[in-house]
């Protein structure tokens, strides 16, 4: 079935941008989407890249190797490492999955487990807010995460959507509802109550994504909420604006099984997410298409998934890609969403998807 629909869009034009993709070992990837191939790679000194974070402007790929929790920096025009270094020293580990690059380019901000390995056990140390420069290529500053919110909110082991605002002035945490921290103190200045008492709705939370192709500063994505009354999950498209912190959620349905956050096209009018239901041999995958005009769901496709898997929208916004967990990105027409075609990168792949459109 797979041959049959890539052959019918074998004349199908392809996007123009490039994709970065972290994999094993030790390198990221970089495919040309006009030619759907790898046409470099880039060695990263540090170890195996676990995941990966892109400036505001869309010039620099910060990449976090996981061997010993490093750090290395991309141009990603010349597609060079600038900038390596490593945070693990001596017999401490410096986990960490929320992390975010502060907009001046000097600062990356980490919310951290530090794990110490005594001559008879570990001690891992509360969560702390980490500052490191990049210049100094260190951690030169930290703070208590506040104690009240540490058992609902284990950032340093779970994922967390983090972002800064524009100015670098303010903190902002995506989880259960929106957390609001000054970067200066570390201080919680407001934590965002994204409750819809007009629908019943509870809490909201976003999962953790990168989505490239959206506006800088313009967060669009897949919120869920919990119905305080009988707990149920309930999803839906919020947009929040990280200047302003202008939230809007419109709820769409009951949660079912797992979903992998939206993507949107260049253009902001169109989102795709994934569905999952069942496991195993009854595991059932599907693309959600959105009109995000209307914030309706317009259409549905159950496809051929995998075990485990992340997804992209490519810089045109006319395919869609599956992969991870495997040594191919398959790549679905985002009009039929059927399958297009197969780029086969000959390595496992290991961090999500960086998109650049053509002249980024």
């Amino acid at each position: 079935m797979k041959c049959l629909a890539a052959v019918a869009f074998a004349g199908a034009a392809f996007a123009q941008g490039t994709l970065f993709l972290g994999a094993w070992q030790k390198e990221m990837l970089v495919v040309d989407e006009a030619s759907q191939k790898v046409v470099d790679r880039i060695h990263l000194a540090t170890g195996t890249p676990h995941g990966v974070q892109l400036s505001r402007d869309h010039k620099t790929i910060y990449v976090w190797t996981v061997d010993h929790n490093g750090i290395e920096v991309i141009d990603a025009a010349s597609r060079k490492v600038t900038n390596s270094f490593l945070l693990d020293e001596g017999n401490k580990s410096v986990r960490f999955n929320s992390w975010a690059p502060d907009p001046s380019g000097k600062l990356l901000y980490l919310i951290t487990e530090v794990v110490e390995k005594k001559i008879d056990r570990f001690e891992i140390a509360p969560l702390k807010f980490a500052v490191v420069d990049l210049a100094q290529k260190k951690i030169v500053r930290t703070a208590d995460f506040p104690k009240d919110e540490l058992q609902s909110q284990r950032m340093g082991r779970a994922n967390a959507n983090m972002h800064l605002s524009s100015d670098g002035k303010y903190l902002y945490l995506m989880r259960q509802g929106i957390m609001v921290f000054d970067t200066a103190t570390f201080k919680l200045v407001e934590k965002l109550d994204l409750s819809e008492p007009e629908s019943g709705l509870g809490s909201v939370g976003m999962g953790q994504q990168i989505d490239t192709l959206q506006k800088p500063g313009e967060l669009v994505g897949m919120f869920t909420a919990i119905d305080p009354i009988v707990h149920r999950q309930v999803f839906g498209i919020g947009r929040f604006d990280l200047d302003t912190r202008k939230f809007q959620f419109n709820p769409m349905g009951p949660m079912s099984g797992g979903m992998l956050g939206l993507h949107v096209t260049p253009d902001g009018k169109t989102g795709y997410t994934v569905t999952t239901s069942g496991a195993g041999g009854n595991k059932r995958s599907e693309f959600w298409v959105f009109d995000l005009g209307t914030n309706k769901l317009v259409r549905k496709a159950e496809f051929d998934g995998r075990a485990r898997y992340s997804f992209a929208v490519s810089s045109d916004g006319k395919s869609l890609y599956i992969y991870a967990a495997g040594y191919q990105i398959e790549v679905y027409d985002a009009a039929a969403l059927k399958l297009r075609n197969t780029i086969d990168v000959n390595t496992d792949i290991t961090t999500e998807m960086i998109v650049l459109r053509p002249g980024e």
